[in-house]
């Protein structure tokens, strides 16, 4: 049988990213993703609840995030979930949850500059050790032509 990992979130940025050179000269960028939902409980007040994301990116999205994402951007990020295992420095043995991206969107900045959509970028993971991202990808944008329906 089959199984699918994937995982969608659109959230903002929790902090700049954190970016690492590895000795093998990939590039990692390591950030928080908020995401956060509202709704009206049973009394009628409205609730918010907001989860915190681990993101993980590497090689050629990790230039662009290197370049582009700072904290508080709105992010489409798309990935997969990893679990990890390791030895706190109190020798205790913790486990947690990061999301390893492999395809992004910049959404637009919190703060108004450079606002509207930017590119898409996803990610090659071959298991040849180098990643390659795609240039922005086109917005779609909806059109009232009602000439093009089929009835």
């Amino acid at each position: 049988m089959a199984g699918l990992n994937k995982v969608l979130l659109i959230g903002n940025v929790g902090q700049d990213p954190e970016i690492r050179t590895l000795p093998s000269g990939s590039k990692v960028a390591n950030f928080s993703i908020a995401t956060t939902e509202s709704y009206t409980d049973r009394s009628g007040q409205r609730q918010s609840q907001t989860e915190w994301h681990r993101i993980e990116i590497w090689d050629g999205l990790a230039n662009v995030v290197e370049q582009y994402v700072k904290k508080g951007d709105p992010l489409y990020i798309e990935g997969k979930i990893k679990n990890e295992k390791w030895t706190d420095s109190n020798g205790q043995e913790r486990t947690g949850i990061r999301i390893r991206a492999t395809a992004m969107q910049m959404l637009g900045r919190a703060d108004g500059n450079g606002g509207g959509s930017s590119g898409g970028y996803s990610q090659n993971s071959g298991n040849s050790g180098s990643s390659n991202y795609s240039e922005p990808s086109p917005q779609f944008t909806p059109s009232n032509d009602d000439d093009d329906l089929p009835f």
